[in-house]
């Protein structure tokens, strides 16, 4: 009996403490789900202040649904502090560790990014300039809290909007249609979570990176989505890496497209008025 005290506790611990501690940023807890707290690590520029609003981004980590940590996204959170901006990497639900499905990792998406927008005179931030980024599974999340309309968490004050102002996505599932990634964990209602089925006018303006070589996003599915952005009238970009597979923007990766993927994102930042030009 009183081992079995001991592992309850230690679980209740697990459930609660943050999931990774990433050096040089702040943990801010934004929501408690499923027995779990749920943290923000933010990295802030250099001589930050609450009285600033600088330009914010909010990652969210690949692993499927199924893991990952925010950590993925440290090196890009690093180097977009430094270029002035308040970086954000987020934790979510995952299956492995929660139990839930694809809607619970999109909820806690639009919770991360109402929380910025709602906190945004306590952390610094310009709550007009919200983005968010995230790679794979968690391109899918930042995508669908971009375009997808439903899916909020219940008791949230939905008056503070969830849509970010802009998308920074690496090789993510955005199309979850019968012929898309994780149908089958999604239907029958897929349609409510694909983004690629959810583009209206006013998506935020996007910026994708995928490789033809990606043996679960295909080319196809990219140019598609950026052709649909386009014709609802949204700035959409849409880079190509010749023969790069799924993961390759980051850093360490065979091929070493990081430096050119952070390249091309800033770019795409400056250009919007995000950042300025260096």
């Amino acid at each position: 009996m009183k081992t079995t005290f001991i592992t309850l506790i230690a679980l209740a611990f697990t459930a609660s403490a943050q999931l990774v501690k990433l050096e040089g940023a702040k943990a801010v807890q934004y929501k408690e789900a499923s027995g779990t707290k749920l943290f923000l690590h933010v990295f802030n520029p250099e001589g930050h202040k609450t009285t600033d609003a600088r330009p914010a981004i909010v990652f969210f980590f690949g692993g499927g649904w199924n893991g990952g940590t925010p950590k993925q996204f440290e090196p890009h959170c690093q180097y977009l502090a430094r270029r002035g901006m308040v970086a954000i990497t987020a934790e979510y639900r995952v299956k492995s560790r929660n139990k839930t499905s694809p809607f619970e990792c999109v909820a806690d998406g639009k919770s991360a990014v109402r929380f910025v927008r709602a906190n945004a005179a306590k952390l610094g931030v310009d709550p007009k300039r919200v983005a968010a980024g995230g790679g794979s599974a968690g391109g899918h999340v930042a995508a669908a809290t971009g375009t997808c309309p439903e899916l909020e968490e219940p008791g949230e004050d939905t008056k503070i909007s969830s849509q970010p102002d802009a998308l920074v996505l690496f090789n993510p599932v955005y199309d979850n249609g019968p012929k898309g990634y994780g149908h089958s964990r999604v239907q029958p209602r897929w349609k409510a979570i694909s983004p690629m089925h959810n583009i209206r006018k006013g998506a935020p303006p996007t910026i994708v990176f995928l490789g033809t070589k990606d043996d679960l996003i295909p080319v196809a599915t990219g140019e598609e989505y950026d052709r649909r952005m386009k014709a609802a009238g949204s700035p959409s970009e849409l880079h190509l890496y010749k023969d790069a597979t799924h993961g390759f923007f980051n850093q360490g990766r065979p091929g070493d497209h990081y430096a050119d993927t952070v390249a091309k994102m800033d770019a795409f930042l400056v250009k919007h008025g995000w950042l300025q030009n260096k």
